[in-house]
């Protein structure tokens, strides 16, 4: 199947292209890795005011949405140019805050969420919280539902020295009841759609850097970028991207429609678009030899993040165990 943006999508995607392009997000992903994240909050109230954010929020919370098929274009984006902070997570805080409705703290929070006044992040039951140092409020899952985290434990970094992971502490249950269950179930699911999109954003800047590179680096007196070898080997980390594509923009189609296998369709595109991620990682690290693994080198930052988040959100082989499950939606 084929899918493709209508002008007004692909306007969307050119003004986030062209800001980012702007604002040098390599050095905005050194301060957040170094835990100073004053260049990449400006980044994301940048990114706000262009309504990336109001895209997961109703419009009765004063958003956009939510419009699974804009989250997937600016996410592609976001991860083309290596954009730090709880990006999938904010968008997982937006479902699990639109399932819980009036029952949750939905009016207090989304508003806010939309317009970029702060930056939220989730952790799953027993898990880190992506960023919460960062986050001006961590929802996470406890035994009796849902809380709001009043600290956080040590930082630590994961491959991707811009994911700052740290288990939340502390809160009182905001919310307790089945409800919880089923809105984080929902939450998790567009959490790893959001991070799918991010990581064949990420997989394609990869392409688009080694492919600069090999143009300009020359061996016996040719750039490398002559040699069928080469070629093949990027031809090859291209295509696995653009299979990936159309199976992400399936998963946003399927989502916006209420599908019953919606779950299904997000975790074939996760695991499509992170392992197509994860191979042209691989591709650009050969193909630029040591200097690949120089972690100053700006290629190094869309290495470790297409490696963290090939795991983020759902392994490849829980992705295939819930692709594989029976078409009962019941089951």
């Amino acid at each position: 199947m084929r899918f493709l943006l209508d002008a007004e999508q692909t306007a969307f995607v050119r003004t986030l292209d062209q800001l980012l392009a702007a604002a040098d997000t390599p050095a905005a992903v050194r301060a957040w890795s170094a835990g100073d994240h004053g260049p990449g909050r400006a980044l994301w109230e940048r990114l706000a005011g262009t309504g990336v954010f109001a895209l997961a929020v109703p419009e009765e919370y004063d958003g956009l949405g939510p419009l699974p098929v804009e989250i997937a274009a600016a996410f592609v984006e976001l991860g083309r140019h290596a954009v730090p902070g709880p990006l999938a997570e904010t968008v997982a805080v937006c479902a699990l805050l639109r399932g819980l409705g009036d029952r949750g703290p939905a009016k207090e929070w989304l508003p806010r969420i939309a317009s970029g006044e702060v930056l939220v992040t989730m952790a799953p039951a027993g898990s880190y919280a992506l960023d919460a140092d960062a986050a001006d409020a961590v929802f996470h899952v406890v035994a009796d539902g849902l809380a709001l985290a009043t600290g956080h434990g040590r930082v630590r970094a994961s491959l991707d020295p811009a994911r700052r992971l740290a288990r939340p502490m502390g809160g009182e249950p905001l919310v307790t009841g089945p409800a919880v269950r089923d809105a984080v179930r929902e939450a998790a699911d567009w959490a790893s759609f959001a991070t799918a999109a991010q990581s064949l954003g990420t997989g394609l800047a990869l392409v688009e850097r080694t492919v600069a590179y090999v143009k300009q680096r020359t061996q016996f007196g040719t750039p490398i970028g002559g040699f069928q070898a080469i070629k093949h080997q990027l031809a090859n980390a291209l295509l696995g991207l653009e299979f990936a594509r159309p199976l992400l923009y399936g998963a946003a189609v399927a989502l916006a429609g209420g599908s019953p296998v919606a779950g299904r369709d997000v975790a074939a595109a996760k695991v499509a678009c992170g392992e197509a991620a994860y191979a042209a990682a691989r591709t650009a690290l050969q193909l630029h030899g040591a200097i690949g693994y120089t972690a100053e080198y700006d290629l190094s930052l869309w290495i470790g993040k297409a490696t963290a988040l090939r795991t983020a959100w759902g392994t490849p082989s829980e992705c295939r165990a819930r692709v594989l499950e029976t078409a009962d939606p019941a089951a």
